[in-house]
């Protein structure tokens, strides 16, 4: 996904008077603008976790905007750090990449050849990169890696003089500085965390399916106030892009009250006359039941009122879902082809819970998105890096988009068909209204109720009703009052009442 999303400014506050930009927006906005220029940053990592690529993308930033950038490796050859460039579709062109591996290697006329770090005596290594700083006057270094450095070094004591004989040699020349290190000492060693400003970590996830999910974390940021917690960023051709930690206290603003309708007058009677701006409503029963098919209806009714709606798809293909709709007389195409329905299928194994809050406020703020729909909760909880994550993640969402004004409809599964159901968390509480599907059985057939467990916003209806999919999508009947045992998946009939569909069939008396 592109970077392309405006994340909203730093408070004045905190944004200091000079900084410079990342050439990440989303990790610029995690630090309220960028890096206080002329410090000394560490970014820490295994391998793998895109240390290489942000320091370029960092003298990328600086070249955009005329600065000069010094990349100085001892870990990688000048020729693959050309290589990792080209991958992400850039080039080194304006920019100044030394291989650090021997005096001559310091000269542009001299063949580039890799020697051992351990040949290298460390006081002369300092002096290399400083002379070259100096002559070549640049406002942005990377030095890549500290850990040839720290194993020249040989003492802890050692490693630290030289690394704060540098720091303050590099304030000296006005230089912003990236020191990337691959956590080759262990976590153990805070040697740089003292020395340095500010420390970004790396993190990467591993799962038993699927890619690896990364995410960074702003350890410190001396004196300054940044975004905390883990952020979720993707490594992909063109760089990281980072989708900020999402905080719901961040997002307010004002919005008209008043239900607007679902397009079915028996479900506004259910909910206490509609659905309510600025809240959620979950729809929980067994798979099958007509819970998606219900949501498209509200979807539908929404975009004939004029409004934008954003589809998420976990579950269902997108070319079924248009299928189905359409047999049901809620055709999706005409809202496709005008923009109105903003329709998008994640595969759960694929996408973090940052990019898809990311995904959800682009549509919010930057396409004015008035309802949106996750179908369904079972799947986005797979693209969880941990289940005790779900609960704040969600929380945070749905705050959010409450916050917005935004109508959320939220889809949730449960086990089983008829009989006892059950669902593997609860997040009844998270949500404003609930509505509950269950299958009965009645005259030989399967059928289907529908109820309003509780609503925040409105006085809901209490009755069980029966529910159906038809030719003009949903209908909702009477309710069911000569039924006893519907939710408790022991239907019991108690008397006659005609069914949608009987027409006047009357189901005979026992």
């Amino acid at each position: 996904m592109p970077d392309t999303f405006h994340h909203p400014p730093a408070p004045p506050s905190f944004a200091p008077q000079s900084v410079a930009s990342t050439g990440i927006s989303g990790l610029d906005n995690v630090l309220y603008g960028g890096l206080p220029s002329r410090h000394l940053y560490l970014v820490e990592g295994n391998p793998g976790t895109g240390k290489t690529t942000l320091g370029l993308q960092f003298l990328l930033a600086g070249r955009a905007q005329g600065e000069r950038g010094l990349y100085i490796t001892l870990s990688e050859t000048s020729q693959e750090l050309a290589q990792v460039a080209a991958s992400h579709g850039w080039t080194l062109e304006g920019m100044d990449v030394y291989d650090l591996v021997s005096d001559e290697g310091l000269s542009e006329e001299a063949e580039q050849t890799i020697l051992h770090p351990s040949e290298l005596e460390l006081g002369e290594t300092t002096r290399d990169v400083m002379r070259l700083v100096g002559e070549l006057k640049p406002q942005r270094v990377v030095f890549d890696s500290l850990s040839e450095l720290r194993m020249l070094a040989q003492s802890a004591l050692r490693y630290r003089r030289q690394i704060l004989a540098l720091k303050r040699f590099f304030s000296q020349q006005g230089c912003t500085v990236l020191m990337l290190d691959d956590k080759s000492a262990g976590e153990g060693d805070q040697q740089l965390h003292s020395i340095a400003h500010g420390v970004i970590h790396l993190n990467q996830n591993t799962h038993d399916y699927g890619p690896d999910k990364r995410s960074l974390r702003v350890v410190k940021l001396r004196g300054l106030k940044f975004r905390s917690g883990d952020h979720d960023f993707d490594l992909d051709r063109g760089g990281l892009v980072v989708f900020p930690r999402l905080s719901a206290g961040e997002h307010r603003r004002d919005f008209g009250p008043g239900a607007v309708t679902t397009g079915n007058t028996a479900f506004d009677a259910m909910l206490g006359g509609g659905l309510t701006p600025g809240s959620n409503l979950l729809f929980a029963g067994p798979a099958g039941v007509g819970k998606s098919t219900t949501a498209v209806s509200c979807a539908v009714a929404a975009m004939r009122r004029g409004e934008t709606v954003a589809y998420y798809l976990f579950d269902e293909g997108l070319h079924t879902l248009r299928q189905r709709s359409h047999a049901l007389g809620l055709d999706l195409d005409p809202f496709l082809a005008s923009g109105q329905l903003l329709l998008r299928s994640f595969d759960p194994a694929e996408v973090s819970p940052g990019q898809f809050a990311h995904a959800v406020r682009e549509a919010v703020e930057r396409e004015g998105v008035k309802l949106v729909v996750i179908d369904s909760l079972n799947s986005y909880i797979q693209a969880m890096p941990g289940g005790q994550f779900l609960l704040l993640q969600m929380h945070e969402l749905l705050a959010y988009l409450n916050q917005q004004g935004i109508i959320t409809l939220i889809i949730l599964s449960l086990h089983g068909t008829v009989g006892e159901i059950r669902s593997d968390i609860d997040l009844s509480y998270l949500s404003d209204a609930m509505v509950y599907y269950r299958y009965f059985e009645a005259r030989g057939s399967l059928l289907k109720a529908i109820a309003v467990i509780k609503s925040r916003t409105l006085s809901h209806e209490t009755t069980i009703r029966e529910f159906r999919l038809g030719h003009q999508g949903v209908e909702i009947g009477e309710p069911l009052a000569d039924f006893h045992g519907i939710l408790a998946g022991a239907a019991h009939y108690a008397g006659e009442q005609s069914l949608l569909g009987d027409g006047d069939i009357r189901i005979p008396r026992r």
